[in-house]
């Protein structure tokens, strides 16, 4: 993770890995799986929020700077272009199908996007918003992958370094951490994502 940001991104930073992480279980995946339902919930999540509670703050702070607006507006773009292919995936998955090339096209799509965002759209909200509007967008995305924390934190940090994991844990209160710890990791840890599981 780049450390040129005034503004914490390690969450940020965190959730794109994570994703890119299973794009590779996705690319072998030949039938339905807890971890695909898993992938497809918190890409939902993540990318609401961004629509819902970062971007337009981010278009408020921006004013009318044509190249700022020409950017959120791609970003949007990415983001809708990700929907059609979970849903032919999902279809192919009832109908028995596994749907290779909606899977090889959205890993090359959100790969694409996580890189174009790290790259420009980071960079803008650093430069335009304060701690207080990124830590409401933060707050906010919380709220709406709070129902799936038992899974989303230990998803979140499979296979992260040790440095991110501390400074995400540093993040949680404490009596969450230790929930983490004697919880949700172990029952995360103890089961197999990606076998094959029934419609």
């Amino acid at each position: 993770m780049s450390t040129d940001f005034k503004l914490d991104m390690t969450m940020m930073f965190a959730y794109h890995d994570a994703l890119r992480r299973d794009l590779k279980q996705i690319s072998q995946m030949e039938a339905r799986s807890d971890g695909w339902e898993l992938f497809e919930t918190l890409l939902h999540v993540h990318h609401t929020a961004e629509d819902d509670a970062l971007w337009p703050v981010v278009r408020d702070a921006v004013g009318g700077r044509p190249d700022d607006l020409e950017l959120l507006d791609a970003m949007a773009a990415e983001h809708a272009t990700l929907g059609p292919l979970l849903e032919t995936i999902a279809a192919a998955r009832a109908a028995g199908e596994s749907a290779p090339h909606a899977r090889a096209e959205l890993a090359t799509k959100l790969r694409e996007h996580l890189t174009h965002e790290e790259n420009a759209a980071l960079p803008l909200i650093d430069d335009t918003l304060t701690e207080e509007q990124w830590m409401s967008f933060g707050r906010a995305a919380t709220e709406r992958v709070a129902p799936n924390m038992p899974q989303y934190l230990p998803w979140l940090l499979d296979g992260a370094d040790e440095d991110t994991t501390a400074r995400i844990l540093r993040l949680i209160p404490e009596p969450v951490q230790q929930t983490y710890r004697a919880e949700w990791q172990p029952a995360y840890a103890g089961k197999d994502w990606w076998a094959a599981s029934s419609p």
